[in-house]
């Protein structure tokens, strides 16, 4: 907790890695009409009860660019936020993952790691999973969200973690300097040819040398890049499958997942889902929530495929 909490409270950025060709499950909807859907939204929000079916068949099934066309549409139209509204007319999971779909992908990101870190404790959880696997261009948004959210964040990764791992977990005969230097420097494609080549030399994988090389937030941290530069989807899938099974409400990580990645690669980690755990990913949602909020995260997944 030490290392992530001193690590995040000086708004540093792990390198992101490139993504592989990926396909979301959202799109952008044909024959959009921002001041169509802002009328439509409008509707459902003052209706008697609230037309929760109808924000969520407008919002889930527009792309983030889409919907922040219809945020200046409702507020030019109706003279207020659109997110404000929303937020007034919906409550518990489903104000959340439509407050999230209303946010750009960078907004949503500063928004997570602001909670991650706010009040006595620190969700490393939530801080290991943005770090390690989002691209370089998207740390260059979240850099941005931050700067407009009044805080600073310091790309000089390397010199930092170093300087934070030898001041209180370093453990002798591991020199943490190779580990991070390797992981937070290359391309996600030349880090899945130096595992490659690291397999032939060693018994066990990078992530277990990593394990026992390593402990505490920064082993999370440098296990979360390696995993994401091999599969960001099995990444993901490994995560939500966590999620949802065992004792403890984690909706969070759900909401998180599925609204981050259901324009990246939401269509892959599916595909992963499946594979591992043989079953879909839509039908444990199914079985693990229930009412508005089912009805969002299974329109955001897509097809029971």
């Amino acid at each position: 907790m030490a290392f992530l909490q001193q690590f995040a409270s000086q708004g540093s950025c792990v390198c992101g890695l490139d993504d592989l060709a990926v396909q979301g499950t959202v799109k952008p909807a044909p024959q959009f009409s921002a001041s169509g859907d802002a009328e439509v939204l409008d509707k459902a929000i003052k209706v008697k009860g609230v037309d929760e079916v109808t924000i969520i068949e407008v919002l889930a099934k527009r792309s983030n660019q889409q919907r922040q066309q219809i945020k200046a549409a409702y507020q030019q139209a109706a003279g207020k936020p659109l997110d404000a509204a929303l937020k007034s007319a919906l409550s518990a999971e489903l104000e959340d993952v439509v407050l999230a779909l209303l946010r750009t992908p960078a907004q949503y990101d500063a928004q997570q790691l602001k909670v991650a870190m706010k009040g006595l404790g620190t969700d490393e959880d939530t801080l290991v999973e943005i770090l390690a696997s989002r691209t370089n261009s998207q740390i260059r948004e979240l850099k941005k969200a931050y700067k407009d959210g009044k805080f600073v964040c310091m790309l000089n990764f390397k010199q930092r973690i170093c300087a934070l791992y030898e001041a209180g977990e370093k453990r002798k005969g591991t020199d943490c300097t190779v580990f991070i230097d390797i992981l937070t420097s290359r391309s996600a494609a030349q880090l899945r040819k130096v595992f490659q080549l690291y397999s032939k030399y060693s018994k066990v994988d990078v992530a277990k040398a990593v394990d026992l090389e390593l402990k505490g937030d920064i082993e999370n941290l440098l296990v979360a890049v390696v995993k994401c530069a091999g599969s960001k989807p099995a990444y993901f899938a490994e995560k939500l499958n966590l999620a949802m099974k065992g004792s403890g409400y984690k909706g969070k990580i759900l909401t998180r997942i599925l609204v981050s990645r259901s324009e990246v690669d939401l269509v892959q980690i599916k595909q992963e889902y499946k594979k591992k755990y043989g079953k879909t990913l839509y039908k444990d949602i199914l079985d693990d929530t229930k009412g508005d909020y089912e009805k969002i995260l299974l329109t955001l997944v897509g097809s029971d495929e």
